[in-house]
């Protein structure tokens, strides 16, 4: 007679059989879906996810200049007073001289309007000054570039250097830098558009590079203004001590935000958005030195190099952070310090200024911060780095 018991015993073998021969098929068949040529770092291979220590400091500061709206960038002129950027269109001179000049055509639309500003490396002889802004053509957003003659308190003799950088609400780029080589570099975003980083047709999501004049490099990769591409936000631009380019790149943003990126910049290059970000690996595009991780953001904006170290600020991350650049070849960076955490709110840009002292510009006042008491402001910090 067949009990209930033996019932039992019987279905438990039949599993124990079922399960033995699944485990051993699983094992030798192959996998479903083909490994893709894109990979991430695994345990064996080190990641470049940066580990960020934060240092106290007792450095001097002085507000130099403040209740500023929403500044973009500064810059010294050579008789010691400084510029500064406005996003709704102002240009102001603060020093010994104070100055509000209005930029015609300026759209301040979301992040885009009265952006980047550099002076010509000739400027006491010259007077020119170059401003990166977003205008509107044919009801369309565009970025562009202007180089203006400043005297008189004036701004005099404009003439487009490029033009047609798509714009967006976002992602917008707008740095603007002389290298050591004398050409002009522009930094631009994706324009919201991600695949416009890797068309090299477009301008968008890239790094450009031009002569004062506006006219191509005969050395440009391309045989256009593209110096590097496949960028999503790149805002912020330093030369090191033995000539090499560094940039900040804004990574992913919303409720994934982070990977940003700190990336060194060689000629023709790709850097991968939107393919690759973070760990992630694939021939022929370009990883970072260093990237803030999947669970951190530092959305770095202007850089500076002093000392040895990239300086570059911080706005979601509230810091002004410093890395540390290992000596020779190849580059890395052997240490990140965030300086300042929190203390000014966001940063939009930092400068070493004539005097060999830091200028640090907050952006509070963009209604993504927290305004303090006389917010915005340009803080001089004495360095002890």
């Amino acid at each position: 007679m067949i009990t209930k018991k033996t019932i039992i015993i019987f279905l438990l073998i039949l599993i124990a059989i079922f399960l033995a021969v699944y485990f051993k098929i699983s094992k030798i068949a192959p996998p479903l879906i083909k490994v893709p040529e894109l990979v991430k770092e695994n345990k064996q291979n080190k990641t470049n996810a940066a580990v960020t220590k934060t240092k106290p400091s007792a450095a001097a500061e002085t507000v130099v200049a403040h209740d500023l709206t929403i500044p973009w960038e500064i810059a010294f002129l050579p008789d010691g007073d400084l510029l500064v950027t406005e996003r709704s269109g102002r240009l102001k001179q603060i020093g010994k001289k104070t100055l509000a000049l209005e930029i015609d055509g300026v759209a301040a639309v979301g992040e885009g309007g009265l952006l980047g500003l550099v002076l010509h490396p000739d400027f006491f002889s010259n007077h020119w000054l170059y401003l990166y802004y977003t205008t509107r053509q044919a009801g369309k957003l565009v970025n562009q570039v202007d180089r203006y003659t400043l005297q008189n308190d004036r701004l005099e003799e404009k003439k487009l250097i490029i033009g047609n950088i798509p714009a967006a609400a976002n992602h917008n780029g707008g740095r603007l830098k002389f290298g050591p080589d004398g050409f002009l570099y522009v930094t631009t975003g994706d324009s919201q558009a991600s695949d416009l980083a890797q068309n090299l047709d477009s301008l968008a999501g890239k790094i450009l590079r031009l002569d004062g004049d506006g006219a191509v490099p005969a050395d440009n990769p391309f045989s256009s203004a593209v110096w590097s591409y496949g960028h999503r936000n790149v805002q912020g631009l330093a030369w090191d001590d033995l000539g090499r380019l560094w940039a900040t790149e804004h990574g992913r943003s919303g409720l994934l935000s982070g990977l940003d990126e700190l990336n060194l910049i060689d000629k023709g290059k790709n850097y991968g958005w939107p393919i690759i970000q973070g760990d992630e690996a694939r021939p022929g595009l370009e990883k970072p030195i260093i990237q803030s991780g999947a669970s951190a953001t530092w959305a770095p904006s202007g850089a500076a190099y002093f000392s040895g170290s990239i300086f570059f600020a911080g706005l979601r991350g509230q810091a002004l952070f410093q890395a540390k650049i290992k000596p020779g070849e190849p580059a890395g960076i052997s240490e990140l310090i965030s300086h300042f955490k929190e203390k000014f709110g966001r940063l939009r840009s930092v400068l070493v200024g004539p005097d060999g002292n830091f200028y640090l510009l907050t952006n509070n006042t963009d209604g993504r911060g927290r305004p303090n008491a006389g917010d915005d402001k340009i803080i001089k910090i004495k360095p002890e780095f």
